[in-house]
């Protein structure tokens, strides 16, 4: 007798389960194609254990999806005072379940080859991984399981990739309030279910606690609350993604544990200077320099493809003339730029472009393709979320939790130097550091 429903094992959610609908999604091409695309890149190179791809992490997300959603559509948990926004005829409810689990299930389907390691630079003008799901979302292949299921592909695009992503592809689109909500659901920058599989999964493979958080209480006090009352302009009384009061503490966890994953693992120079490898060799392998954007041509290529690039160019027999040669070397025999500089707050006080003076004045000073400078820093603070209290009031997540409110944003500069001049490098920093940040400083 044929199984109405499957289980696959996981490591972070014991059992991921699906319908005989789902799976059919899950054996697509599309989705098939992330068990060959790594989650963190070339992080692998720095934590072995690392080598988890999107495909589980897809699964983990659409699991946590699920669970959310039943969790603020409970009669228990509704607030009355925004239940109108909510579909009030059962069939609707369950269409809006299947729909937001959908989303989640391939919201990452338009990652390219390594992940997050090359996008920004080798992409077109105008596009990223979003775009790319938003389109493979609509692509005849996919169109066949949404007209199987008798959902939209419209809106399982639009809880995939957000509002503010979805208006940049198709300015006809709009959100309901419900609409907003549920991709909220997924890729929220509090309570998105994206990041809270990420952070636990990654913590797991990698082999550290930095992104542990209490992820089932979390969840049992998410609610859907108004907006707390607020003075600035900036203020919406749309309602969004809150907590009841038990669960500030595990909401706390949770940043904080983004916070310690980005500066400790995320943003470890080590890490971040394969991403520079990979993008020079991907650049110079791609041809005209950039990943290809149409559905067949995404399709075909993941991170076996380009893996066999880079030992094709490593093991030619003209490896010495090929320029690709030594681009694989640096990521394939750990031949990696080692750190020369890492900003630091003294550093910043004298100059807050400390890091782009001493770039300059290095490649000034050593060939400039021996130098590399990388910087990073996180949009914004801490969100701001409604919390909902023992009396009913609905008050300020910031104003609630001094926690939250001085949570710290993660920044990095480095520059990185090659192995052969590193030792001269350094001794020209040690001297001339401080004329050259004082020098660009107020």
């Amino acid at each position: 007798m044929a199984k109405s429903f499957h289980e696959i094992r996981d490591p972070i959610h014991v059992f991921v389960r699906l319908d005989s609908e789902e799976r059919r999604v899950l054996d697509s091409r599309p989705f098939q194609r992330l068990r060959s695309i790594h989650q963190l890149a070339l992080t692998y190179l720095v934590y072995p254990g690392a080598t988890h791809k999107r495909f589980e992490h897809s699964l983990g997300v659409m699991e946590l999806a699920g669970r959310v959603y039943d969790v603020v559509t409970d009669a228990n948990n509704i607030e009355r005072s925004i239940e109108d926004i909510l579909p009030n005829e059962g069939h609707m409810r369950h269409y809006w379940r299947q729909v937001l689990r959908m989303a989640a299930l391939c919201h990452d389907i338009g990652h390219l080859p390594f992940s997050h390691g090359a996008e920004k630079e080798l992409l077109p003008a105008g596009w990223n991984h979003e775009r790319l799901t938003w389109d493979l979302i609509f692509c005849p292949e996919m169109a066949g399981y949404w007209q199987e299921m008798k959902v939209q592909a419209l809106d399982i695009a639009k809880l995939a990739v957000g509002p503010k992503k979805a208006a940049e592809f198709d300015t006809k689109v709009t959100f309901t309030a419900w609409e907003a909500i549920l991709s909220e659901i997924i890729v929220g920058d509090a309570f998105g279910v994206d990041r809270m599989d990420y952070l636990l999964r990654d913590s797991y493979h990698a082999g550290v606690t930095y992104g542990r958080f209490d992820h089932y209480r979390l969840i049992d006090t998410l609610r859907i609350l108004p907006a707390p009352p607020s003075d600035t302009a900036e203020s919406t009384n749309e309602p969004a993604l809150g907590v009841d009061i038990g669960g500030i503490q595990s909401s706390e966890a949770l940043l904080l544990a983004r916070y310690l994953m980005y500066s400790q693992m995320y943003m470890h120079h080590v890490r971040r200077i394969y991403d520079k490898h990979l993008q020079d060799f991907l650049s110079a392998w791609l041809p005209d320099g950039k990943f290809p954007t149409d559905v067949d041509s995404h399709l075909a290529l993941t991170d076996n493809e380009v893996t066999a690039a880079m030992l094709t160019a490593l093991r030619s027999k003209k490896a010495g003339e090929d320029p690709l040669s030594p681009l694989a070397k640096r990521v394939l025999c750990r031949s990696h730029f080692r750190l020369l500089y890492a900003r630091s707050p003294d550093d910043v006080k004298i100059n807050p472009e400390s890091g782009e003076a001493l770039y300059k004045a290095a490649q000034k000073e050593f060939p400039s393709d021996l130098i590399r400078h990388d910087r990073y820093s996180q949009k914004g603070g801490s969100p701001d979320f409604p919390v909902r209290m023992h009396d009913g009031r609905i008050v300020s997540s910031i104003s609630l939790s001094d926690t939250l409110a001085r949570l710290p944003v993660v920044s990095t500069d480095y520059i990185f130097a090659d192995k052969q001049i590193l030792s001269k490098a350094d001794a020209w920093l040690q001297s001339s550091k401080a004329a050259i940040i004082s020098e660009g400083g107020e």
